[in-house]
């Protein structure tokens, strides 16, 4: 497997203050098993769907007190020269370009609007092995109180196109790498409590996404909107026991018809 182009989602992870209460949610819900913890990378732990690579978890870093949240990474060919972007166009360096063993190259950063994110340079590691089958990451969307500010800058630093979805009801982006969207962008409205921070949203398959509601809820979590159908699938989001907002679709089962959009770039 090639590594990405720029800009593609390339893998997700979570940080857990209890990894083996995360690996036992995310277990029975979308059926994922485990490599070993890695001590030496900080107790990091791959999961697998079907046994193929899906995402990761992990514990904080000793002495982070960082909250319990997904964190979506983005390709790079050049993790230094991503930070340097990202610094130019008003973004965050949160963790400077730091190198994983063999594996490949990391950095945390924030967008203007303080959505978290992570840039991958890929060594050995390539990314997911799985995408857009149960259990797999499938989509996701930044999620910001300043989307001006986060189109600018996603499509400065990582070269998307824009495209604005026409509807008066939400403020919602797609941005792209030519041809099909990689991510998406939803401006947070009053709907949301000012308590939640901007961040990126990340989309799990399910086979059935009203089951895996009910499932997800009988694992102690909470149904923050949803299920609901649109032309890219049937979807819900949630928060998991420990607070992490995640989402759930079905690719398979759509509706509704698919919107017009207006080239922003």
């Amino acid at each position: 497997m090639a590594a990405e182009s720029e800009g593609t989602p390339c893998w997700a992870d979570g940080t857990f203050g209890d990894l083996e209460g995360a690996k036992r949610f995310y277990g029975e819900l979308l059926g994922w098993t485990y490599d070993d913890s890695m001590p030496e990378y900080g107790n990091y732990t791959q999961a697998y769907a079907d046994g193929r690579r899906a995402a990761a978890l992990s514990p904080p870093m000793p002495g982070q007190e960082a909250p319990n949240a997904w964190c979506l990474y983005l390709a790079s060919p050049d993790a230094a020269a991503t930070a340097a972007k990202i610094r130019e166009h008003g973004g965050e360096v949160l963790v400077e370009p730091m190198q994983v063993g063999d594996f490949g190259t990391m950095v945390l950063a924030a967008d203007p609007g303080g959505a978290a994110f992570g840039v991958w340079q890929a060594g050995s590691h390539e990314g997911f092995e799985a995408q857009a089958v149960p259990g797999a990451y499938s989509w996701a969307e930044v999620y910001t109180r300043a989307p001006e500010k986060a189109d600018a800058f996603f499509s400065a630093v990582f070269g998307y196109g824009v495209k604005h979805l026409d509807d008066d009801a939400i403020d919602f982006s797609l941005y792209d790498l030519g041809a099909d969207p990689v991510l998406g962008r939803m401006k947070m409205g009053e709907e949301f409590p000012s308590g939640v921070p901007a961040h990126l949203n990340v989309y799990f398959s399910v086979a059935d996404c009203d089951a895996a509601v009910e499932k997800a809820k009988s694992l102690g979590a909470e149904l923050r909107f949803g299920p609901m159908t649109i032309p890219f699938g049937r979807f819900a989001s949630l928060t998991d026991p420990q607070g992490a907002v995640f989402s759930l679709i079905d690719p398979t089962t759509t509706g509704g018809e698919m919107p017009s959009v207006t080239d922003a770039s």
